[in-house]
């Protein structure tokens, strides 16, 4: 298969979508030069022109598509094309209202927007095959082709009839019988048996609370549905150019796509990531999409959007003050992107995106924003030979597994003030914070490789997730498991003694009596070997073989155990304080053997290892000082260090 290392090169790719569809082609000149001057390497272009290539059904112009590949490639510009399939044309909507999708209630989502597609509809799966296959007969063997990008940002839900026949077929592949698939839904409860296939319908608005198994193999179905529209583009486009590396984008731990099954189906895994300036902690997001992306990629990966300054779907929308943009392009460099790209590459002057910056923005070349696109242009040239393909080293790993969220978000749970992605990224920030780099896996996947794993939190884990988790602990690896885990097997049946038996003897629980979910703002104090304050949960566990490192000392649960130990396996049956959380785990990860990679860090100090390449960047508000110890080449300067180096706000420094 072909990967990322066929379109970079050796470098790592510089650039951003480029929509010259939506200017006159006296611009494009002009765009080329300011290209070649800010370092640009790669475009992506035709994501959102269906319209221009087919304004009318069946007909075509490619004319300006070609003059756009040959100005391209006569600059040396590599082009990441589009299949344009993620906003059909209004003519669409208009002459084939079938294809639109429909809302939960049923009312019709129109087209004037973007992502205004069924993907169960045949129509639209017949158009956009359609396009796909003349764009990948006309443009496969062009010079300039670095890339295949399938549609964008797959993120449409349909609730239609055809979805219900859809949906219908996929759980007959699943279940096989009505009977198989009533016993997985228990819908023994209020009266939900099915007799007929015929009678199954998607979770749609109801009269009160929709069967929860339904609601998780729905979410199943969306993930896989639009799998199948990625993978018939990609296979057409691959039969054109099959040495060319395919891709499409993910949102950022976003909740629809199951992107462990999605990445398995890529040459490269890229992704879209929007932190927001005006967040303490933007840092540590970025870390953690970065780390999430280059997990599913299994090594490099590719930033295929991030955003030059502004953006604009924020309540208020500040820019990116000077050199912040600088620091997250090469925080992604440190953590494996070997492609760093933004959206867009001129800002437009209308349409719905016209506040959304852009690397050349309405101030145009002189400018700040155009003016900083250069600087990281500059900067990746000097490192890209220097780390492209070059691993990143990682002894710990989060667990996370779509299908367990997708359960976490049913109606009528504990509490609603417990999101899944709020305490993954409280635990991954604990880590980050420790300057701890940690991969994600899958709670199936092998981890041997791993000294210390933490759960964060995984409500339904399968069987063989259980059996994995239990044998790397007797394996010799170090487990911290966070609270709920284990409690509902993979169709959500809650497993008896409220947690998975097999778990429940790890971590030497006999019973949990009670989840104890806490109110919004109430607080915990816990003390014992350790002292904290618990947050959102707690528990009324009863212990078998278990050490009792912190006990509750207020609420419900005073007096019973708060933080466990039974050998090399950690429960924590709330979520600590932040502080306390990053102490915990750095206690456990270096009993486990596992150091940060340089001691001693300032607080807002970010430190990674690439290869034999040590990345420093600074997310503290003002400059910071660091010991590093020996002498080294800083590569972005080509200066010489001796340990100390200085870094300005937002200032980086790459070690050799």
């Amino acid at each position: 298969m072909p990967s990322l290392s066929d379109a970079t090169g050796s470098r790592v790719l510089f650039g951003g979508d480029y929509n010259p569809e939506q200017w006159p082609e006296e611009t494009w000149l002009d765009d080329v030069r300011l290209m070649k001057d800010a370092g640009v390497t790669s475009v992506t272009v035709g994501v959102f022109s269906w319209a221009r290539i087919e304004p009318r059904p069946g007909e075509r112009d490619f004319g300006w598509l070609d003059r756009v590949m040959d100005l391209m490639h006569r600059h040396g510009i590599g082009v990441v094309l589009a299949t344009p399939t993620a906003s059909p044309p209004a003519w669409m909507g208009s002459r084939h209202p079938e294809t639109l999708p429909r809302a939960e209630d049923g009312s019709v989502v129109w087209y004037g927007s973007r992502q205004h597609f069924c993907p169960s509809s045949p129509v639209y799966r017949s158009y956009a095959a359609a396009i796909t296959q003349d764009l990948a007969a006309r443009y496969g063997d062009h010079p300039a082709l670095l890339m295949w990008h399938i549609n964008n940002e797959y993120c449409t839900f349909c609730w239609c009839d055809e979805t219900a026949r859809h949906f219908r077929r996929w759980l007959r592949h699943r279940y096989t019988t009505i009977e198989a698939l009533n016993e997985a839904w228990g819908t023994a409860f209020w009266s939900q048996r099915y007799d007929a296939w015929e009678e199954v319908i998607p979770p749609r608005k109801a009269q009160y609370l929709r069967n929860p198994a339904c609601t998780l193999d729905f979410r199943r179905f969306t993930s896989d549905v639009l799998l199948e529209c990625c993978t018939a583009e990609r296979d057409i486009v691959v039969a054109s150019a099959r040495r060319t590396p395919v891709t499409t984008n993910f949102m950022p731990f976003w909740i629809g796509q199951d992107a462990w099954t999605w990445a398995e189906e890529e040459d490269v895994v890229s992704v879209d990531v929007y932190p927001d300036p005006t967040d303490p902690l933007a840092g540590q997001y970025g870390a953690m999409i970065q780390d999430m992306t280059r997990s599913q990629a299994r090594g490099p990966w590719m930033v295929m959007e991030q955003a030059a300054g502004a953006v604009n779907f924020r309540p208020v929308n500040v820019p990116k003050p000077r050199g912040l943009g600088r620091l997250w392009s090469l925080q992604a460099v440190a953590r494996g992107a070997d492609a760093v790209c933004h959206f867009q590459w001129r800002q437009s002057r209308q349409g719905a995106e016209k506040f959304h910056s852009a690397m050349v923005s309405h101030a145009g070349e002189h400018g700040r924003t155009y003016q900083e696109i250069k600087r990281i242009g500059a900067d990746l040239a000097r490192l890209g030979e220097r780390v492209a393909g070059a691993p990143v080293p990682a002894e710990v790993a989060i667990l996370h597994d779509w299908n367990s969220w997708w359960a976490d978000e049913q109606e009528g749970r504990p509490s609603a003030e417990v999101h899944y992605p709020t305490v993954v990224r409280a635990w991954h920030r604990a880590l980050w914070e420790a300057g701890l780099t940690t991969d994600f896996a899958h709670p199936a996947h092998d981890l041997g490789r791993y000294s210390l794993v933490v759960v964060p939190r995984l409500y339904l884990l399968g069987d063989a997730a259980v059996d994995n988790l239990v044998a790397y602990v007797r394996g010799g690896g170090t487990l911290v498991c966070g609270f709920q885990s284990g409690a509902a097997d993979e169709d959500d049946r809650i497993r008896p003694g409220g947690m998975d038996e097999r778990l429940r003897d790890l971590f030497g629980i006999r019973l949990v009596h009670e989840w104890w979910p806490l109110p919004e703002g109430e607080e915990l104090v816990c003390d014992g070997d350790r002292s904290f304050r618990g947050r959102l949960w707690a528990e009324e566990l009863e212990t078998s073989t278990a050490e009792t490192v912190a006990t509750y000392r207020s609420g419900e649960v005073e007096g019973l155990p708060a933080l466990l130990r039974n050998g090399r396996a950690w429960y924590f049956s709330t979520l600590p304080d932040p502080a306390a959380l990053r102490a915990l785990l750095t206690e456990v990860a270096h009993g486990a053997g596992v150091r940060p990679v340089l001691e001693g860090r300032p607080a807002g100090l970010e430190a990674v290892r690439r290869g034999d390449l040590l990345f420093l960047l600074n997310h503290a508000p003002g400059p910071l000082t660091v010991t590093v110890p020996g002498r080294h080449r800083e590569l972005l300067t080509d200066s010489p260090v001796e340990g100390v180096v200085h870094l300005e706000r937002h200032g980086v420094a790459v070690l050799a």
